[in-house]
């Protein structure tokens, strides 16, 4: 299975819309351990990215996810912008064609994965959105084989574990780190952030 280039812009708006949508959910996470401005910052930057996926004339799904990561990137703001701007734009040159399969799927998350890494500095472990990515892009690479369903299905369930592990870590790293202790207890707002993707991503595709 593979999505068309339509259906792959279909399926960014729907993640887009999500984020928006549950921006309340992503407020009350980041109030528990942060400043509480996660949700609307990423509401603000994935309605700009809606926007831009809906207007784009793409000539491959890769220019979708660009136009997408760039949206974010330029209007959410703060850390989480830039890094969920490159969560976005990862896909851009690892989808060169005008169809989405799960090669391009799990590259998408692999190429995230390792950028976020590099630009944030963050680490598995600092109870950060890399304890979501990171096992996301690793059980999607595992899973390309079994085609499109299978690698988005293992991503979201990825995301889930790791999202789920930061419940229990004490944050070093980002604003969470002077919190200390008192961090523990709550998931980290952008691994929370990155499983609400990557699960529309799976609902969508399933429903192709």
């Amino acid at each position: 299975m593979e999505l068309s280039l339509e259906q792959s812009r279909a399926m960014l708006v729907a993640m887009s819309e999500a984020i928006i949508d549950k921006s309340d959910v992503l407020t009350k996470a980041d109030q528990a351990i942060g400043d509480g401005d996660h949700g609307v910052g990423m509401a603000r930057g994935f309605r700009a990215a809606k926007d831009a996926i809906e207007a784009a004339e793409p000539a491959t799904v890769g220019d979708l996810f660009k136009v997408g990561g760039s949206a974010v990137m330029a209007t959410s703001g703060g850390a989480s912008g830039a890094i969920f701007g490159i969560l976005l734009k990862a896909g851009a040159k690892e989808n060169p064609g005008d169809t989405l399969d799960a090669r391009g799927f799990a590259g998408w998350l692999s190429a995230a994965s390792t950028q976020i890494q590099a630009r944030g500095k963050a680490q598995p472990g600092n109870k950060t959105m890399v304890d979501a990515i990171v096992p996301a892009a690793e059980q999607a690479a595992a899973a390309v084989g079994d085609g499109l369903v299978a690698t988005a299905k293992a991503a979201a369930a990825g995301a889930h574990q790791g999202k789920d592990a930061t419940v229990d870590m004490i944050a070093t790293f980002g604003k969470a780190k002077s919190l200390g202790g008192r961090s523990k207890g709550h998931p980290d707002p952008g691994a929370v952030s990155t499983t609400i993707l990557l699960d529309t991503a799976l609902e969508y595709i399933e429903s192709q």
